[in-house]
């Protein structure tokens, strides 16, 4: 087969497959949509598959292709949740900064998602990032993920000790973010942001780890 020939077959098999991850990505997105204002209206136990599905525009065989559960989905929309507070960390550390801002540009970003949302699928959300954490497969270790990424750059840049526990407080912090989560979707922060309660601990957790290695 002459080179052109080649090529020409290889650009048109790029070409369709980049297709098909557009359509995939665009068919994911319009079920985390569709699903997501039915549970902001109806609720989360209310709202069925064949809701989502019918608000979406898609059958329920292309929905258990993407998500065998409900509660996948409920996953899904956690990760793009994630995703957004790891975009607003990378472009806080692309500027000058200091590590309590960097975390409360975090918390904002996540507080932004869950202010569009109900406490009761708050609450579920958070239940099943525990389900999920059980199962070795959870978007909450994703958040621990993001404060790593912070707190290994700020021991570069020297705003953190040499040997300051990255990974141990990266996951305490996490921890500390699914807690503050619950606690706010119940009302227990008393009109107090999430980012400004939850921030608060973070700054002081490191804060201790930081004089307990100098």
């Amino acid at each position: 087969m002459p080179q052109s020939t080649q090529d020409s077959t290889a650009d048109r098999g790029q070409r369709r497959a980049s297709f098909q991850q557009a359509r995939s990505h665009a068919t994911k997105q319009s079920l985390v949509t569709a699903a997501t204002a039915l549970w902001r209206a109806n609720g989360y136990a209310r709202t069925t598959v064949a809701d989502i599905c019918r608000a979406a525009g898609v059958s329920k065989a292309l929905f258990y292709f993407y998500f065998p559960r409900k509660e996948d989905l409920l996953f899904e929309v956690g990760i793009v949740s994630t995703e957004a507070a790891h975009r607003a960390a990378i472009a806080r550390l692309a500027k000058p900064y200091d590590v309590a801002g960097v975390i409360t540009a975090v918390l904002e970003s996540l507080e932004a998602t869950m202010r569009s949302s109900t406490p009761e699928l708050l609450t579920e959300a958070i239940l099943e990032g525990y389900r999920q954490t059980l199962a070795g497969h959870d978007h909450l270790e994703q958040t621990s993920v993001i404060f790593a990424e912070i707190f290994e750059r700020a021991v570069t840049d020297g705003k953190l000790p040499r040997d300051f526990a990255v990974s141990h407080v990266a996951t305490v912090a996490q921890s500390l973010v699914s807690e503050g989560a619950r606690l706010w979707a119940a009302g227990r922060f008393e009109g107090r942001s999430f980012a400004e309660v939850v921030s608060r601990d973070i700054a002081a957790l490191v804060a201790g780890y930081s004089a307990a290695t100098t």
